[in-house]
């Protein structure tokens, strides 16, 4: 298969998957209170307070919601910072940041929420992984091998 169509499909998919942050964290504040989200909050509930829930563990839980999404809004300025980078420049360097990111970020978010058997997060973080990863090895390799001698 073509090198070059595979690279500009392995950077498009990462820009999405930084857009996709991006569009996230400026919702999270907005949105965190959304019907569509009354399982996700359950979830999360019920797995450190049980069935006996107070109300003022929703607006807790909603505030940290709602403060995450900035820093997901953070996160994606750096990663299209390093994805710029990576594609102009061919830079496995900004593609092994990103990487390493991800490398460092999953496995302790994953352990967390195991830990609080939120599973919910769980299976968002593996999905994340799962698509954000498989394209970043792609370009890291590629852009490494280019750069060698």
């Amino acid at each position: 298969m073509n090198h070059d169509f595979l690279r500009t499909w392995a950077v498009r998919v990462t820009y999405f998957s930084i857009a996709l942050h991006l569009v996230v964290g400026a919702a999270l504040p907005l949105f965190v209170n959304a019907a569509l989200f009354e399982g996700y909050h359950h979830g999360i509930e019920t797995a450190f307070w049980g069935a006996d829930v107070p109300h003022q563990v929703r607006v807790h839980q909603s505030w940290w919601i709602a403060l995450f999404g900035p820093t997901v809004q953070a996160a994606a300025l750096w990663m299209g910072a390093l994805a710029y980078i990576g594609a102009q420049q061919r830079s496995a360097f900004a593609w092994g940041a990103l990487i390493a990111g991800i490398v460092l970020w999953a496995p302790q978010d994953i352990l967390l929420s195991l830990r609080a058997d939120c599973w919910n997060n769980v299976w968002l973080d593996c999905i994340a992984v799962a698509g954000m990863l498989p394209p970043l090895v792609y370009l890291f390799l590629t852009d490494r091998a280019k750069a060698a001698p």
